[in-house]
């Protein structure tokens, strides 16, 4: 076992994460678990905002309207290995995206896998964008953001991949929270974090083998990390989790952008373990990330 230096607050916050797990280890039985846990994690709704759910095309989403909304608008893509999670688990970080900066935000409900591997998830995502742009929302279609985590900023950076390749507007700014790009055995963070808290390396291959069931050549829009060419895409904000075997993959994201050119923004999250968006206002060091987050977001729209 690896030793991870947390702080009490963290640490707390690994111990009543795990407390949901489940012993059944069907994927009924993990999704359950998963949202029992962001359930337990998950404030109020605050006042004033305004919630919808409704179908783009054959994918539900949901939208977060603030009061006095902006011209501006977020797509979040969730977390969850593209295995668990969907409109509720993430709802906390939308509500807090959407009050905090005044826009609206649209998550996505796309496919998971291993019922749908990819590219079904990344589909619904890649429809669901080109329909806010096609229609007629309230926003501004050039003011228009994607974010995501974990397996959700897997999304967001091929989503971007996706839009360039194809000569299509792309969102003013990608913003990826401890993001899973595929990068190789080989990084540092594998070795280093193996056993970390709330992910283990061994956990990340399942997944990613959940994610490209029958995909026998991965290409750049399943695994952002294996493109060739990082030019023309839009200004990224790259958190990483200090203890998260996907820690090197955001690293190397960042560098392959500036390399190419781009505008890329790491932030090192000393002390942080993957999954740590739930500890917001238990952590202090989970507080420094929403607000570099919420502070690079605002200046991008």
């Amino acid at each position: 076992m690896g030793t991870y230096p947390l702080s009490p607050a963290m640490a707390a916050f690994v111990a009543r994460t795990e407390s949901f797990a489940s012993d059944d280890s069907s994927f009924a039985g993990l999704r359950r678990g998963y949202d029992e846990m962001c359930r337990a994690f998950t404030p109020p709704r605050p006042a004033g905002l305004e919630v919808e759910d409704f179908r783009l095309g054959a994918v539900p989403v949901r939208a977060y309207r603030p009061p006095a909304a902006s011209p501006s608008c977020v797509v979040y893509l969730h977390g969850g290995g593209w295995v668990v999670g969907g409109l509720d688990s993430h709802d906390f970080i939308c509500c807090e995206l959407a009050m905090a900066l005044g826009a609206m935000v649209v998550a996505v409900d796309y496919r998971l896998a291993p019922e749908h591997p990819f590219p079904a998830g990344f589909d619904d995502c890649l429809s669901v964008w080109r329909a806010l742009r096609s229609g007629s929302f309230g926003f501004d279609r050039e003011r228009m953001l994607v974010a995501g985590d974990s397996a959700g900023g897997n999304l967001a950076a091929a989503l971007c991949l996706a839009l360039r390749d194809a000569g299509e507007t792309m969102p003013k700014a990608q913003v990826l929270i401890y993001p899973g790009l595929g990068g190789g055995e080989h990084l540092p963070s594998r070795s280093e974090c193996a056993d970390a808290p709330l992910l283990s390396s061994s956990d990340v291959d399942c997944y990613h083998a959940l994610y490209l069931r029958g995909t026998p050549q991965p290409n750049a829009w399943a695994m952002p990390l294996l493109a060739d060419d990082f030019s023309g895409l839009p200004p990224a904000w790259i958190a990483v989790a200090q203890f998260d075997p996907l820690r090197d993959d955001g690293v190397r994201y960042a560098e392959r952008l500036v390399a190419d050119g781009g505008e890329a923004t790491l932030y090192y999250g000393e002390g942080l373990v993957h999954g740590c968006l739930r500890a917001r206002h238990q952590a202090a060091e989970v507080d420094r990330l929403y607000e570099n987050l919420l502070g690079f977001m605002a200046d991008k729209m």
